[in-house]
């Protein structure tokens, strides 16, 4: 078996291991990324997505970022263990060494580091700004690197290429390896041209969730996850391999194994995020033609993964969007459509009703119902206005206006498997901890596989938690590789 020699190895070609390789490399060690996809794909859900950053400067996250991050850092948790968690980790009780939760320090950690890993980026070139969103209405800021995710990539690669950083395409990682006194010392990949290869050094694991692996998602998520599709093309690349390699290892788990962030989509539409958040102007409905949810209980960008997840749970995992002429008047309405497909026009309901393949007079029953429950008020299409229902289950809480102005419109939606939630758990270094709270010496975890969200995900923080935790672990790794 061939064998190559680094002092930091990398599983991952996102902005995660990139960043780790950056960061490993300008610390002067020697680096290798791995990289499952051709050069021409390298970059995974990285290169899709366009890169939303929870901050409100360039040097600050958003007001909200630990609060809502510490709210939905775990399960239901004895009120006691989380009071321990926050004790020094060498004083903790035992029981709570290992908690599956995102801990306080970490979070900590990635809203202090977010400013300085932004002022990083730049000084290679990178840029950012405030740039238009597809939300219509949202209640936090939103920073973007100009170019989206694929600036990022493309950037982070270049700058690790002028490093003498090592890109290994077309090769997956398949097991960590331990040296004698246990720590963490390679991993064995298999190259799809030269077959296995062993790569000698400590270990980034950067190689995201397993959005890509439907073994994985029916034994977590459940079988369901069939009606699930990733958000883009990327996230097939991503199939669970660092979280099993760590697991194998010992490795402590955070975050939610039986959930994912959620997004509504078109199913009709093949690019990537073809995402439709035009739904607070409208109703849902099912294939029954009944409504089920609130459709807009505040603004879109903190209540659309809650209501994508009332779609998901629907017969078939679909339901439609149901909007009059009205919605045309929103404006810039057509940022909250992502989808290249149009939508479906009928002049009548029971037109449309036929066309979506819904009981017509079920339909027109819901409409009804749903017009009578709308009341006079000042209907404000770009804020939270207030404008509900009244008198009727489930209510509808702002923006409610009936349906009653032709031609009807209707676009159909599904929930999309942005990333999965469950992984590993890391320090504030990225060190992969064990089922001890003890760090795997030599083993590091960046992005989608560091375990932290519960519940409902902290938006606008993925990106940039690959991006912070990349470079710690970059960091660090190097340190510890040159100390040694």
């Amino acid at each position: 078996m061939r064998e190559k020699r680094f002092e930091v190895v990398v599983a991952g070609c996102g902005v995660a291991g990139l960043s780790a390789a950056v960061a490993a490399a300008e610390a002067g060690a020697r680096v290798a990324v791995l990289e499952r996809a051709p050069p021409e794909e390298r970059g995974g859900q990285s290169r899709y997505t366009e890169a939303y950053l929870r901050m409100k400067s360039e040097a600050e996250v958003t007001d909200d970022f630990e609060t809502h991050l510490a709210e939905n850092s775990s399960g239901t948790l004895d009120p006691d263990l989380i009071a321990e968690s926050a004790q020094p980790r060498g004083q903790r009780a035992a029981y709570a060494a290992a908690l599956s939760m995102a801990e306080p320090d970490v979070i900590a950690t990635f809203a202090d580091e977010a400013g300085p890993t932004i002022a990083w980026l730049k000084g290679f070139g990178l840029r950012f700004d405030f740039l238009p969103t597809q939300f219509l209405t949202r209640s936090q800021p939103r920073l973007l690197p100009v170019g989206g995710g694929l600036a990022l990539v493309d950037g982070l690669a270049a700058r690790a290429e002028a490093l003498g950083v090592e890109m290994l395409y077309d090769i997956t990682a398949e097991r960590l390896e331990r040296d004698e006194d246990g720590r963490v010392a390679g991993l064995l990949a298999r190259s799809r041209q030269a077959g296995p290869v062993r790569l000698r050094g400590r270990v980034v694991l950067a190689c995201g969730g397993f959005e890509g692996n439907a073994e994985m998602l029916a034994r977590y998520i459940g079988p369901r996850a069939a009606f699930l599709r990733p958000i883009c093309k990327g996230a097939h690349f991503n199939r669970g391999d660092g979280i099993r390699m760590a697991l194998e290892l010992g490795a402590a788990t955070a975050g939610d194994f039986g959930s994912y962030h959620a997004e509504p989509i078109d199913p009709r539409s093949g690019v990537s995020e073809p995402s439709v958040f035009i739904f607070p102007y409208g109703i849902l409905i099912n294939k029954d033609g009944q409504r089920f949810t609130d459709e807009a209980p505040g603004t879109v960008d903190a209540h659309y993964e809650s209501i994508t997840r009332r779609i998901f749970e629907q017969r078939d995992g679909i339901a439609h969007v149901v909007l009059d002429a009205r919605h045309q008047r929103v404006p810039n309405y057509r940022r909250a459509l992502r989808t290249d497909q149009p939508p479906i026009v009928a002049d009548s309901l029971e037109a449309l009703a036929v066309t979506l393949a819904v009981p017509p007079a079920a339909l027109a029953a819901t409409v009804r119902g749903y017009n009578a429950a709308c009341v006079p008020g000042d209907w404000r299409p770009l804020e939270a206005d207030g404008l509900a229902t009244q008198g009727l289950d489930p209510p509808k809480s702002n923006w409610a206006m009936p349906i009653d102005e032709p031609p009807f419109h209707a676009y159909p939606i599904i929930s999309a498997n942005v990333f999965t939630f469950g992984g590993v758990k890391v320090d504030s270094d990225a060190r992969v901890l064990d089922g001890d709270g003890a760090p795997i010496e030599g083993l590091y975890a960046a992005g989608e596989i560091i375990g932290t969200y519960y519940r409902t995900y902290t938006g606008a923080t993925s990106v940039l938690k690959g991006l912070v935790f990349g470079r710690l672990a970059g960091r660090h790794a190097a340190r510890r590789g040159n100390a040694a």
